[in-house]
């Protein structure tokens, strides 16, 4: 075998035994007993530590230093491990387990801390979450900024400056545009009742085929906090139901659906390669956000999602399609980033990256987090905070360690409002496909131009090649004026 089979062979056990890590995660999340949260984060600690050493092999740099790339595939192929193994060798074995075990307990304390809204039960081990990637952040950033060396985890080339200077470009525009619309005359009908998890359930499942969700390479469970895990092969989704808002679950699946088939759609030749995922988090973003805003929340879609709602639960207080589209799209004030609109939710981002910036670089002590938070969130929104879970403890990123994760979210928004524009211009009959619930026409080139090509380019480069022009929130905020404009008759 060459240098760069060799290495190949190898790596496709590493990428392996990390699926089965994501299992052991999805696993604690959805189905694992309560009693089992200690033997897990020993699991997990354990199975970390033969990553991180497979990752920090020595003979991943002979066979780097002698490996011949034949064409562009593989000369990516190298990129990426090469990547993976100057990250991975500047952590110590014994920091990245640690990480690992205190993150799979912290996940549990956290549920359990929403759960009571205990947000002092909870401080401890988010300290020592907080401590373990801020030593983390000292081994990769050599020096440099420590919040940047998080980021690059999440969107390589990005930084804590590129990433301010958008949410600056945005916040004007979004502020003023929410200011018109809460002031505005015409306000949309909210949707009231209840709506019987198992109706929803049967809804959600409709929502995600009809997204393209593969069914036999994947399952849909409920969780606290919804997300996708897995990729190639196996990659499931969850989402959580509310009885008073099926909208929660519906847009959930939706999502997450959008990660999933990012995962799916991916090139079978990359399986169990670096080439096999997501090329970053903000394209990942990018596709659960297209999925779940332009094309789930368009008028042409609701239309066919108020008839699937008239099937299961017959009148159900909306006079018309005009009006449920204007119920789904409905601009409120909320607490939580997950069941925000889309006028409102990057302002739920910004909110989380100034402060975990904050936590990163010591300048906010854990202990004044919450009392950050609901200063910061008054400050936004206009209205206090009145349980923990609906403020600092309702996202479960901080407990994951998940520290420069926050801004990849719209930096998604901002891909989507791209590619969107794209795809508008390039799929004929688009509304009217739709309007009928068949996606095919827009998820299909969305897996032509981003999703096929799993990490073979820099994020930049396959936003600017799916779109022709580089990526600026423009399109993304010319959008969102447009469209609820028109819906509040502005």
């Amino acid at each position: 075998m060459s240098a760069y089979d060799q290495l190949m062979a190898f790596q496709r056990e590493t990428e392996a035994l990390g699926e089965v890590a994501g299992r052991l995660g999805w696993d604690q999340e959805t189905m694992m007993p309560k009693a089992a949260a200690d033997q897990r984060s020993e699991e997990i600690s354990a199975l970390e530590g033969v990553l991180h050493a497979r990752r920090t092999d020595p003979r991943l740099s002979d066979w780097l230093a002698a490996a011949s790339p034949k064409d562009d595939i593989e000369k990516a192929q190298l990129f990426h491990i090469k990547r993976s193994f100057d990250r991975a060798s500047l952590i110590p074995a014994d920091l990245a387990q640690a990480l690992a075990r205190v993150t799979s307990v912290a996940q549990g304390q956290w549920a359990r801390a929403r759960a009571d809204n205990d947000v002092a039960a909870f401080l401890p081990v988010l300290a020592e979450v907080i401590g373990l990637r801020q030593q983390e952040a000292a081994a990769l950033a050599k020096g440099g900024d420590l919040y940047d060396a998080l980021i690059d985890d999440y969107e390589p080339d990005a930084s804590s400056a590129s990433l301010g200077a958008m949410f600056d470009a945005m916040r004007p525009r979004l502020v003023a545009l929410r200011t018109a619309i809460l002031a505005a005359k015409h306000q949309p009908v909210a949707l009231s009742g209840s709506f019987s998890s198992q109706g929803q359930m049967a809804i959600a499942h409709k929502l995600a085929s009809a997204f393209g969700y593969d069914w036999s390479k994947g399952r849909l469970d409920l969780a606290v906090h919804p997300f996708s895990s897995g990729s190639g092969a196996d990659v499931r989704i969850t989402t959580r139901v509310d009885e008073a808002d099926p909208f929660n679950c519906f847009y959930s699946t939706i999502h997450e659906v959008g990660h999933a088939c990012y995962e799916q759609n991916i090139s079978p030749a990359f399986a169990l390669t670096p080439l096999g995922q997501g090329v970053s988090m903000g394209v990942h973003e990018s596709q659960s956000r297209i999925y779940e805003n332009q094309l789930g929340r368009s008028r042409a879609f609701t239309g066919w999602l108020f008839e699937q709602m008239t099937e299961h639960f017959g009148d159900f207080g909306m006079a018309d399609a005009d009006a449920f589209y204007g119920a789904v799209n409905r601009v409120k004030q909320g607490y939580i980033r997950t069941e925000a609109d889309e006028v409102q939710y990057n302002l739920h981002v910004m909110l989380r990256f100034d402060l975990e910036r904050a936590l990163i670089k010591g300048d906010l002590a854990v202990t004044d987090l919450e009392a950050a938070w609901n200063d910061r969130f008054f400050a936004d929104f206009g209205f206090a905070i009145d349980l923990p879970a609906q403020g600092m403890l309702q996202d479960v990123h901080w407990s994951a360690g998940l520290f420069g994760y926050f801004p990849t979210y719209s930096l998604g928004n901002l891909y989507a409002g791209c590619l969107y524009g794209a795809l508008s211009k390039e799929v004929p009959d688009l509304e009217s496909s739709l309007a009928k619930g068949h996606t095919a026409p827009a998820t299909e080139w969305l897996h032509t131009n981003i999703q096929r090509h799993g990490k073979t380019h820099n994020p930049n480069v396959l936003i600017s090649k799916a779109c022709a022009v580089s990526p600026c929130p423009e399109p993304l905020l010319t959008y969102l004026e447009s469209k609820f404009g028109a819906i509040y008759r502005l």
